[in-house]
């Protein structure tokens, strides 16, 4: 362990991809090695790019990492694919959309499967993030799977979130919703070269007409990944927001629910896990049964379950 970790520390390529293997995998190693990585951590900054599936986000995220190596940046880039809810198996697919990147020294691309985790990201994000970012990369990309308006996770995890919405879907409203339009730091109107990108700006700054006085505003902006427009704009809008962080004292508040949000995220994982070896396999079907047949509820079947854990 040691060695890979030298090794790592060192810029290692191959040292990275084998520690977030096993990291990813939720091994005891894979613990180990974050928690001897994690105090070199806390440097990279840290964008979530959201939306719903087709708003071209693995097209955005490309081009907006070819932006930052433009600038010199040092870039990591974490996609997380959507799983068979049977298998959880996953086709990771942004590696095809991505793959002209993946010759360049300056970015490391790592696909990941949701595995059925809620909100967009998958269960060890945190980490694997973590990892990327005691790596030494300036910034550190998250792509979402894309699935709705439920994808908020990203804004535990992100301390900057762009949201990515597109014209012409026949459902612009689905971007107006609250919860998903709250987690935006920064809003994105991308394939702006299609009819009614226009219209959708109009109606995202009458949304944003509607925040109570005083709240902060998110800047709208336009662009068309697949061409390469608007990029520029949009890495100025993400380093203008992390200064804006740093200089009125909200990155430290940031970092702490981001941390606080990293915490309770292992330990439901920790508990669930303690849950399940506590439980025989008999007794958990007999309570599914139960509760199936209405005999019981699920409070009082998921309470049993916990009490054989606290006792």
């Amino acid at each position: 362990m040691d060695d890979l970790v030298e090794r790592f520390l060192a810029g290692e390529r191959r040292a990275l991809a084998r520690i977030i293997s096993r990291v990813e995998n939720n091994t005891p190693e894979g613990r180990e090695y974050v928690r001897a990585l994690f105090p070199h951590s806390g440097k990279a900054h840290i964008v979530g790019i959201t939306g719903g599936a087709g708003s071209g986000k693995s097209t955005l995220t490309g081009a907006l990492a070819r932006e930052m190596r433009n600038r010199g940046y040092q870039v990591g880039i974490v996609a997380v694919d959507p799983s068979s809810p049977f298998t959880h198996g996953a086709i990771l697919g942004d590696r095809i959309r991505m793959q002209d990147l993946a010759l360049d020294p300056g970015v490391f691309m790592r696909s990941m499967a949701g595995r059925g985790a809620l909100g967009g990201l998958a269960p060890a994000i945190d980490d694997v993030v973590s990892v990327m970012d005691s790596f030494g990369f300036d910034y550190v990309l998250i792509e979402t799977v894309g699935a709705g308006q439920d994808e908020v996770e990203i804004a535990g995890t992100a301390l900057s979130t762009v949201l990515v919405n597109n014209p012409g879907t026949g459902d612009d409203i689905q971007a107006l919703k609250a919860g998903i339009i709250e987690i935006a730091d920064i809003l994105v109107v991308n394939k702006a070269d299609h009819p009614g990108a226009d219209v959708l700006v109009s109606q995202l700054q009458a949304l944003l007409s509607l925040a109570p006085a005083g709240s902060r505003r998110p800047p709208i902006l336009k662009t068309t990944a697949i061409k390469g427009e608007g990029l520029g704009k949009l890495l100025d809008a993400i380093d203008a927001h992390r200064k804006e962080l740093e200089t009125s004292g909200d990155l430290a508040a940031r970092l702490r629910e981001d941390a606080r949000h990293a915490v309770l995220s292992i330990a439901r994982a920790i508990l669930l896990e303690k849950i399940r070896q506590a439980t025989p396999e008999a007794e958990l079907e007999g309570l599914v049964a139960k509760v199936a047949a209405r005999e019981l509820d699920p409070h009082t079947a998921a309470e049993r379950l916990a009490a054989a854990v606290s006792a």
